[in-house]
């Protein structure tokens, strides 16, 4: 179904599903909690349908995924940056069967890759996706992938410790990419990978890091309320390394919580999205400013982010609109300005304010094209708005469609 769809609105995509089950409006809005004219005019775009938690029930209803109704996965572009073998080339890296039997490694080179390089290809990675660079990222992990596990299989000691350590990154990274991509399945690989990695070592910081690649692999399937209890599970053991706890781990630990927050504004639960929320305003304050250690980008201002963000999901569109606007993203990383300008826009949107809806998502296009792209919200706005329209849609929003691959 990969492309298929992407000119069909979540509203629309619901109405192909339901006539496929052979369900009547009626049936289908009864069975989650809704009235049959609230559903109309969601297939009829009327209403926007952006709030996950209410996506997430129709399709658990209509017996299907979560990404069906967002269009997911969606196809990488072929560019300079990632080359003509993107998503398949890194799913065949997932899946060598070396990296989980020990099986056929004798015959490899001698010599392991070098560590020090290692990391700094590592590290370029990251940089790479914290820059929404996706294309550069999918081309390139398939190579730091196989370099990361044949270190792990050539050292040992402290040397393999440090190679166990990269290779868990690199599988976070996958995990990560992934999750924006759509791939659900793949980043739920890459995620167990990254845990079966790191494992032996026992860095609360690293293991740390990759238990909040897990949470988003949950949040991207739908599994809400198992991401909520993954969060305090992963607080609770990092709980007891937190006395004396450096930078890295603050980090891993405030983000892991809000990644939690995002999971309990999705599964409706406002109390435990304040709860993870506070606790990460907490840390944040302990850690004393805005960072990026181990690419977390945690501190205050990614607290507030959230606090946006979850008001959204939460349908507070009032908050959102009223912080929104207000938080000064410019210090931190593309990736996370442009998810917040996303959320921004949504609650633009929302509040029925499309022009200024419109020109937050154009300027989010135009910092990151790929990673606008690649959000089912930036593509839902914009062939919502199209619809929406009673006259001729302008120029800058048909521009838009069409560059995000939902209108021709």
């Amino acid at each position: 179904m990969r492309g298929m769809t992407m000119k069909l609105t979540i509203g629309e995509r619901v109405a192909w599903y339901r006539r496929r089950r052979g369900l009547s409006q009626e049936v289908l809005a009864g069975l989650v909690g809704r009235t049959a004219d609230w559903l109309g005019k969601i297939e009829n775009n009327r209403i926007e349908l952006d709030r996950l938690s209410v996506i997430k029930s129709l399709a658990d209803v209509l017996d299907v995924a979560l990404g069906d109704l967002l269009a997911e996965p969606s196809l990488v572009e072929w560019t300079a940056d990632s080359g003509m073998e993107t998503v398949p080339a890194l799913r065949t890296a997932l899946m060598e069967y070396r990296a989980i039997t020990a099986l056929g490694t004798s015959g490899q080179d001698a010599e392991p890759p070098d560590l020090d390089d290692l990391r700094k290809q590592t590290a370029r990675l990251w940089d790479l996706y914290q820059a929404s660079r996706f294309g550069a990222v999918t081309g390139k992990l398939p190579d730091l992938l196989r370099q990361a596990q044949a270190a792990v299989d050539h050292l040992d000691g402290r040397e393999q410790e440090q190679a166990r350590n990269l290779l868990g990154l690199t599988y976070q990274l996958a995990a990560t990419q992934l999750t924006k991509l759509g791939e659900t399945d793949l980043a739920w690989i890459a995620a167990d990978r990254g845990l079966a990695a790191v494992r032996p070592v026992g860095n609360p910081a690293i293991t740390g890091s990759l238990f909040r690649s897990v949470s988003h692999a949950l949040l991207s399937t739908g599994r809400y309320q198992d991401a909520v209890r993954l969060t305090t599970d992963a607080a609770d053991y990092l709980d007891q390394h937190l006395t004396d706890a450096g930078p890295e781990l603050l980090s891993v630990y405030g983000t892991l919580l809000l990644a939690g927050s995002m999971a309990a504004a999705r599964s409706n639960d406002p109390g435990t999205v304040r709860t993870f929320l506070n606790t990460a305003d907490e840390t944040a304050a302990r850690l004393g400013t805005d960072a990026n250690h181990l690419w977390t980008a945690f501190g205050p201002t990614n607290v507030a982010i959230h606090r946006v963000a979850t008001a959204g999901e939460l349908g507070n569109v009032q908050v959102a609109i009223d912080l929104g606007p207000r938080v000064d993203t410019s210090a931190l990383p593309m990736e996370r300005r442009v998810r917040h300008a996303l959320e921004v826009s949504r609650a633009y949107s929302s509040w029925n304010r499309q022009d200024e809806a419109l020109s937050v998502l154009l300027d989010a296009e135009l910092m990151a094209p790929e990673q606008v792209r690649h959000h089912f919200l930036g593509r839902q706005l914009a062939l919502t708005w199209v619809r929406q329209q009673k006259g001729k849609p302008s120029s800058d929003l048909v521009g838009l469609a069409r560059r995000l691959h939902v209108l021709d």
